[in-house]
């Protein structure tokens, strides 16, 4: 039964709530659900997170100096050097 004649002859008053409005707007709502859940998923994926369970996490290098394994022992060699100079 196509929503106009919906009402009709059924005895019931033709409200927003009998009618395809209510149809439309939970087909709206399901609908926004969807693309929201989709992009949502896409972006996700975009920024590395949420990946599959074989992905291997991407190595990451030194943040800043005091990370860095390599500067650290370059700069304890040279604290070590300038103090045997000073001696």
């Amino acid at each position: 039964m196509p929503c106009s004649e919906r009402g009709q002859g059924s005895g019931l008053p033709q409200t927003i709530y009998s009618g395809c409005m209510l149809r439309l707007v939970v087909f709206l709502a399901l609908f926004a659900a969807v693309v929201y859940a989709a992009f949502w998923l896409i972006e996700r994926r975009s920024k590395g997170g949420g990946g599959s369970f074989g992905a291997k996490p991407i190595p990451r290098g030194p943040l800043g100096p005091d990370d860095d394994e390599d500067f650290l022992r370059e700069l304890d060699r040279k604290n070590r050097h300038s103090k045997d100079e000073e001696s």
